[in-house]
């Protein structure tokens, strides 16, 4: 009873600064996190029904649950935030507005974003908006399920994990950065913004 369907973003494929081997690649490892989503919980159904919920496999599969739904997740945010057709944020959108507030301005959001996203290690660099306090923060999260701030809304996901970038930068990674913001679907991201 597989409940997700990987998502088709074969659309992406001639985007400038990124090899199309590169971004089918990127897409089967995605894939791969989808179809191990489902088989988790797939399988942790039938432990459950089966009244084995005290198992070690129940409970590995259980903690490997938010990897690899979580893997899926942010793969999903990080192909919908870019664009072969990239755009800038609108001038007076609230969400612009908003990392001036909180940032100072769009310059210093983006330079503190992009220091994140240089940092030594494997992750993803996240904007993320805490409803709770409006408030916007850029944030590290490591191996997909240690780092997300509970409660807050991803706007912009950015893959630093190797495979998004070693195959065409090799060990450049400002250079994969660079061409991340060039390639920024502003549109979608000020979506996410209105609908937390």
């Amino acid at each position: 009873m597989s409940a997700y369907a990987p998502k088709d973003y074969k659309h992406l494929l001639g985007l400038p600064g990124l090899s199309d081997t590169l971004l089918t690649d990127h897409f089967t490892l995605y894939e791969g996190y989808v179809a191990n989503t489902n088989k988790s919980a797939d399988r942790l159904a039938a432990l459950a029904q089966a009244g084995e919920t005290t198992t070690p496999e129940y409970a590995e599969l259980k903690r490997r649950f938010g990897w690899e739904w979580n893997g899926m997740r942010l793969h999903e945010y990080y192909f919908d935030n870019l664009s072969k057709d990239a755009s800038a944020p609108a001038e007076g959108g609230a969400l612009l507005d908003q990392i001036i507030v909180d940032f100072g301005s769009r310059e210093a959001w983006e330079k503190d974003f992009r220091a994140s996203g240089a940092m030594r290690g494997i992750g993803w660099v996240v904007l993320a908006f805490d409803k709770e306090t409006s408030r916007l923060f850029n944030t590290w999260v490591n191996e997909h399920d240690l780092g997300n701030l509970v409660g807050t809304a991803p706007l912009i996901v950015m893959d630093v994990f190797e495979h998004a970038y070693m195959l065409d930068y090799g060990i450049k990674r400002a250079e994969y950065i660079e061409t991340f913001f060039r390639s920024l679907n502003w549109p979608v991201i000020e979506k996410r913004f209105e609908n937390t």
